[in-house]
């Protein structure tokens, strides 16, 4: 049974269902809005690509791309028959034209001459698409990756992170960029095979998905740099250590949200903007550190980063957690301002 809804600016006819899983034919999954109006968002601030969505499910996404981005040409694929059919007809009920393919993801990939942005959003993990699509991506292209096995990165099976994603996952108040950061490595260990090296610009964690997009870069001495970056974090990893944003692109993006009149986006990127001020990998949780410490009160986040900055340090809330602050201070120095 379908139904019509609206996103972004288009409308299309969608599966419902009371419980979304892997098992329906073509679903879509509200929750997941927020994933396209930031990938959207993001295409934005660059020049027109051949894109490729390789998942298109209903192909609310690939719609939005026609109807909201300029592009050389797009592609939305699914090995569902039935996806295709739904598709073609979200695509005219838009009046918009892209190609559509029914085939396996990797098939496809494989097939083609490769494009400059590829869309890698599964339901789980994103491993069985990695090889292909590092292989496809053109150099300065953007590969996006989403990973919905939070339980294998955030701590909660490490033998299945063991194996998976080749590090050792912990389950504390860091997991959600820990797991991030386990993700991005994994990436960034495929694409080296091929002397290609993946630079994150633009990384989070949103309810129960992971989601971090690269830009290619080619050559020897840039997988190199990569590599180097790789270490542990709080007794997680190895991991990846660097940046999980381009400073420049998300501020770029925080401008363009703000007229688009969507609140929980803006205050995102807003969150999101000054993180990416502060070149520190892993955040202070404040209750966390309260509770470990024997703090009889917890000051508000709010104060604690005015304090942390107007003691010299670099200090903004995380989109990690609703209770972390990231920041350059020291942890004696937090603790000297959280028990003021």
């Amino acid at each position: 049974m379908y139904s019509m809804i609206e996103e972004g600016s288009v409308k299309a006819y969608v599966h419902t269902a009371e419980k979304i899983s892997k098992e329906l034919p073509v679903f879509y999954n509200p929750a997941m809005k927020f994933n396209r109006d930031i990938s959207v968002l993001l295409l934005k601030q660059f020049p027109p690509m051949s894109l490729c969505d390789l998942m298109a499910a209903s192909g609310i996404r690939a719609v939005r791309f026609a109807k909201e981005l300029k592009f050389k040409s797009l592609t939305a694929n699914d090995h569902d028959k039935e996806s295709m059919k739904l598709i073609k007809k979200n695509m005219k009920l838009n009046k918009v034209s892209f190609t559509v393919e029914n085939k396996d993801a990797n098939r496809l990939l494989l097939e083609s001459k490769g494009f400059d942005y590829i869309d890698v959003d599964p339901f789980g993990s994103p491993n069985p698409f990695l090889d292909m699509a590092v292989k496809k991506i053109s150099r300065g292209g953007l590969l996006a990756v989403t990973a919905t096995d939070t339980a294998a990165l955030t701590g909660t099976y490490p033998k299945s992170t063991l194996r998976k994603y080749w590090a050792i996952s912990k389950k504390n108040e860091l997991m959600h960029e820990t797991g991030l950061r386990i993700l991005i490595r994994k990436v960034q260990l495929v694409a080296a095979q091929y002397d290609k090296a993946m630079v994150p610009v633009f990384s989070f964690f949103k309810d129960h998905y992971f989601r971090a997009f690269f830009q290619c870069a080619k050559g020897k001495e840039e997988v190199d740099r990569i590599v180097k970056e790789h270490g542990m974090l709080n007794g997680a990893g190895p991991l990846w250590l660097g940046q999980l944003f381009d400073m420049g692109l998300t501020a770029k993006m925080l401008k363009s949200c703000k007229g688009m009149n969507d609140k929980e986006l803006e205050k995102f990127m807003k969150i999101v903007n000054d993180e990416s001020k502060i070149k520190t990998a892993g955040f202070f949780d404040i209750h966390a550190i309260v509770e470990r410490e024997g703090i009889k009160h917890i000051r508000k986040k709010e104060e604690v980063v005015k304090e942390a900055r107007k003691a010299g340090f670099k200090c903004s809330e995380t989109h990690f957690s609703g209770t972390g602050i990231r920041s350059d201070i020291s942890y004696e120095r937090l603790l000297r301002i959280l028990k003021q």
